[in-house]
């Protein structure tokens, strides 16, 4: 994939705040979607978020709280024509969720991202930042 992995960017570092987005998802909404219209999972996910989430006990609110990391990624930036699909939710090195946008537009953007779920919502926070004028 294409753009850098961001995750774990230290708050103390040059960057300027650019953009904030929150989602919050209800997971049978997601489960419904899936179950109706397969190819809503081609046309959100990534190959790496489908190989993660489908099949594992708990595959709804692994997608929907990746659903609504993309959503909040794509309030965060404000970019129309942003795909879903040009946004991946993937691991930092360090282990933590990170972002991956593919979008050229998106290019030096750095992201804080808090994913959260229950078994009845998911929820998303990003911080998108650019690196401050020096």
């Amino acid at each position: 994939m294409n753009g850098a992995v961001s995750g774990g960017v230290p708050f103390l570092s040059l960057q300027r705040i650019c953009g904030m987005g929150i989602d919050i998802v209800e997971i049978s909404r997601i489960r419904e979607k899936i179950n109706n219209n397969r190819a809503f999972l081609k046309r959100v996910f990534t190959d790496e978020e489908l190989k993660y989430s489908l099949g594992k006990k708990n595959q709804y609110q692994r997608l929907a709280v990746r659903f609504a990391a993309k959503e909040a990624v794509w309030k965060a930036v404000g970019l129309k024509g942003l795909a879903l699909k040009d946004i991946a939710i993937v691991k930092a090195p360090g282990g933590q969720p990170g972002i991956a946008c593919r979008d050229a537009r998106a290019a030096g953007l750095r992201f804080q991202l808090s994913l959260t779920h229950s078994n009845d919502y998911a929820a998303a926070i990003v911080i998108a930042m650019r690196e401050a004028d020096k």
